[in-house]
């Protein structure tokens, strides 16, 4: 088990400069996590080089991007990317004239989730079949970045690589049961975990989440080796989540989203970065807070942790610039209400005795009851209902906060990590815009 281990510290600021590199492996989509960190690369004047997952034609079959597609990724990214498709997981692959795992899923219906079957291997086949093939292109992705970064650059490779939901019909249905289901729409995560359809799900989130990390970090051996070498530094980052401390009842305790069936994967994701750690390669996974992004709106009442952000920053960064992310907030409710009162709506659910008796560190993840889910489906339905336009929310600038300042306390603890496991949670995101390098962040 991992031992907790939260950044109490800011990171003395890294080394990095112009002339070094950001390697970007999993494509930008959107706004999100990685581009906290692209844009503190770009602030310290760093190369950015991104990564694509490619995409599939109707056949199925994976290409590269075309000109057009790739010069629109190059410009949300901000710098160039590397053409070679790096499409994780292995639910398309055909092998041995047997079907893919979602041709065999086209006609499952979601009432049947615990009677599904397989031809016999076609799982372990095909993930065999994705594997090699995402390590194949991989290859192709190091001699490309040997070809392009100098063997003296100071080189940070960030895994941002996640999810592995099977892509067939039939799951969208279940997961919108268990994350927002109930009543006699709730189906309990355990139950589905323990089903087929969860059985493929924990094996597809484990290859896409966790395994691609040990992939990328093997996979790049020649060229740590060049620049180590040469006295240049080569690090490892990956982005996890297994709980955030946040400010509940006005102390910081840790706390999760709960069901996170994505959670054994990200422990997966830990211990591989332990192990590259005991080998000598700097290899971290960086625990974020929850935040709300385009992927994570499946995740129902995963932004309640947010709101207490607002107190967390008026405790360590000072009034001022709590003031300033208030007012803000402020002008996002209805007449009537105030940053005051949603806070307190918020802790009202996080310090439920309901949620006390279910979350709990050594172990998580946990999966969800009916009384939880309600009471967490409610709780974000009525801080929702405050705002004035459904279009213009809270969450959506606090996780502007939080995912450039992750990015920032990410480069710059890459440098001489703590540790191969560390919790960016709301104390140390907050006492960061107090600082230099967190100044423009709000």
């Amino acid at each position: 088990m991992t031992e907790y281990q939260p950044l109490q510290q800011l990171p003395e600021p890294a080394g990095y400069k112009p002339g070094d590199v950001l390697v970007l492996v999993g494509e930008l989509f959107g706004r999100g996590y990685a581009n906290g960190l692209v844009d503190e690369a770009k602030r310290l004047g760093m190369t950015v080089i991104g990564t694509t997952v490619g995409r599939r034609e109707s056949n199925g079959s994976l290409r590269p991007l075309t000109h057009e597609e790739l010069t629109e990724a190059e410009t949300l990214l901000g710098g160039s990317i590397i053409n070679i498709p790096l499409e994780a997981g292995f639910d398309l692959e055909s092998v041995d004239d047997i079907p893919s795992v979602a041709e065999q899923l086209k006609k499952a219906r979601p009432d049947d989730f615990a009677t599904v079957s397989f031809v016999d291997g076609t799982i372990e086949k095909a993930c065999a079949a994705g594997r090699a093939r995402f390590r194949a292109h991989l290859a192709r992705l190091e001699a490309e970045l040997i070809t392009r970064i100098p063997a003296t650059a100071n080189i940070h490779l960030a895994h941002s690589m996640a999810g592995g939901i099977p892509r067939a019909r039939v799951f969208m249905p279940l997961l919108n049961r268990i994350f927002k289901g109930t009543g006699d729409k709730y189906l309990a995560s355990e139950t589905f975990w323990n089903s087929p359809l969860g059985h493929l799900c924990s094996v597809s989130f484990n290859e896409v989440s966790a395994d691609t990390f040990r992939y990328l970090i093997e996979g790049t051996a020649a060229l740590r080796a060049r620049n180590s070498g040469s006295g240049a530094r080569v690090c490892y980052s990956a982005y996890g989540y297994h709980g955030t401390g946040i400010l509940v009842g006005g102390e910081y305790r840790w706390q999760s989203y709960t069901p996170y069936v994505q959670g054994f994967a990200k422990i997966r994701l830990e211990d591989i970065a332990a192990e590259a750690t005991t080998q000598g390669i700097p290899a971290t996974v960086y625990n974020c807070p929850e935040i709300q992004t385009n992927s994570s709106a499946l995740f129902l009442g995963v932004e309640i942790s947010l709101y207490p952000l607002l107190s967390a920053i008026r405790r360590e960064a000072g009034e001022q610039i709590a003031a300033a992310v208030a007012a803000r907030c402020q002008a996002m409710l209805n007449e009537g209400e105030t940053v005051a009162g949603l806070l307190k709506r918020a802790d009202d659910y996080l310090s439920s005795p309901i949620l006390e008796q279910i979350v709990d560190f050594t172990t998580w993840p946990q999966h969800n009851t009916r009384e939880q889910a309600e009471l967490m489906l409610a709780a974000s339905a009525e801080l929702m209902a405050m705002h004035a336009d459904q279009k213009q929310l809270i969450c959506a600038e606090l996780s502007r906060i939080v995912f450039l300042a992750t990015g920032r306390l990410m480069l710059h603890s890459s440098w001489n990590p703590a540790s191969s496991t560390l919790w960016l949670n709301h104390d140390i995101i907050s006492r960061l815009l107090a600082d230099d390098r967190g100044s423009n962040i709000v």
